[in-house]
């Protein structure tokens, strides 16, 4: 378990981002955390074979391939695919592996830790920044748009 303080210092010393395995799917978890961040101040990049480009930032399609550095490597695919992709992690010298909820493997996060990154498992980034400066209201969202109240525009 990470504690506080650290998430805190990965979230507030690391703004450079490659968010693996980011879709240009509006409706998809990577793409609204990555619009958050983006919206909050966050350098991302995109990371998918699959996509040219999402939220206007070019795509790659691997870590290997970014044109420059980044500090956290936020993953958003299956836990089998983490060593692979921590290794890339350790290769482009990225401060930071995130893996996002659901997310978790502990010999690849032993891996990274031994090679001197911190890790955050089990965590999703949009959440945690929310939560820890300022983002969350009372029941967890503070957008607006969610309201337990009827609307009058629909026939229910």
């Amino acid at each position: 378990m990470t504690d506080i303080s650290t998430i805190r210092r990965i979230l507030k010393d690391n703004h450079r981002v490659a968010v693996v395995g980011l879709s240009g799917k509006w409706y998809r978890p990577s793409h609204f955390a990555a619009k958050y961040l983006l919206d909050h101040g966050y350098e991302v990049t995109p990371v998918n074979p699959a996509e040219t480009e999402v939220l206007g930032q070019k795509s790659y399609a691997n870590l290997s391939d970014l044109p420059g550095p980044v500090d956290v490597v936020d993953i958003f695919r299956r836990p089998e695919e983490v060593p692979a992709l921590v290794d890339q992690a350790i290769e482009i010298g990225a401060r930071v592996v995130w893996m996002q909820i659901g997310v978790v493997h502990e010999e690849a996060a032993a891996k990274a830790r031994a090679a001197g990154l911190d890790v955050i498992m089990d965590r999703c980034m949009k959440i945690e920044y929310a939560r820890l400066f300022g983002g969350l209201g009372f029941v967890g969202v503070n957008t607006g748009v969610i309201s337990a109240k009827r609307s009058r525009y629909l026939p229910y």
